[in-house]
């Protein structure tokens, strides 16, 4: 089992921790992190491109000239698609774009993104998030003095409203619970900060 230090939040160690082998330690399949960062990516995407067809077009639905007789060729709407300005055959409509993905493939992509942040020593584990105040200044020092980058996921094992209002308005840092972790967000962060109860209960939900 991989064993890990414990910090607080003034980077000192104050104890370590033994994770699940199966969960921080398995083998990384990219394959299943492309597939899980793909089916996220898809059910996020808003899908409301539209374009009108000839009976959502403005215009006379009046014919422009009679059948017959006049030598033209036979029009029966300004509205249609062959003219200018008229509706559009077979155009793009509002769709949901997201598809299922097996329970199995979510969970092993979980596990493989929390191995290669622990591979690349870019996850650490914090005994607790405490804070006087919910201030983004309390949180952003704490960031700082846990050295991570710019770019940084909280994760936090149960409701903590000071941690999660304190870090909403600071640029590159996003706050979750265990149970909101995606494989999305642990990628797009460059480094991870776990708490003590956060680990437990992700070793405890990914093993297999």
């Amino acid at each position: 089992m991989p064993k890990v230090d414990i910090v607080n939040l003034n980077n000192q160690k104050v104890g370590e921790m033994e994770l699940a082998d199966s969960v921080f330690g398995a083998e990384v399949n990219n394959d299943l992190l492309y597939e899980s960062v793909r089916h996220y990516t898809a059910g996020t995407r808003g899908g409301h491109h539209k374009t009108k067809t000839r009976h959502e077009v403005s215009g006379s639905g009046k014919k422009l000239w009679r059948q017959k007789g006049t030598g033209r060729a036979r029009m029966g709407s300004i509205r249609s698609p062959i003219w200018r300005h008229g509706g559009t055959v077979h155009g793009p409509v509002p769709r949901d774009y997201s598809y299922h993905l097996p329970k199995k493939m979510l969970l092993g992509a979980l596990r493989s993104a929390l191995s290669a942040k622990l591979r690349d020593g870019e996850l650490k584990i914090v005994d607790a998030f405490r804070f006087d105040e919910a201030k983004t200044k309390q949180v952003a020092a704490a960031i700082k003095r846990l050295e991570a980058s710019t770019t940084v996921l909280l994760v936090e094992a149960a409701d903590n409203p000071k941690l999660m209002l304190g870090s909403r308005n600071l640029p590159g840092a996003k706050a979750v619970l265990t149970r909101d972790v995606t494989t999305y967000d642990l990628l797009r962060h460059k480094n991870i900060l776990l708490t003590q109860d956060a680990a437990k209960k992700l070793s405890e939900g990914l093993a297999r």
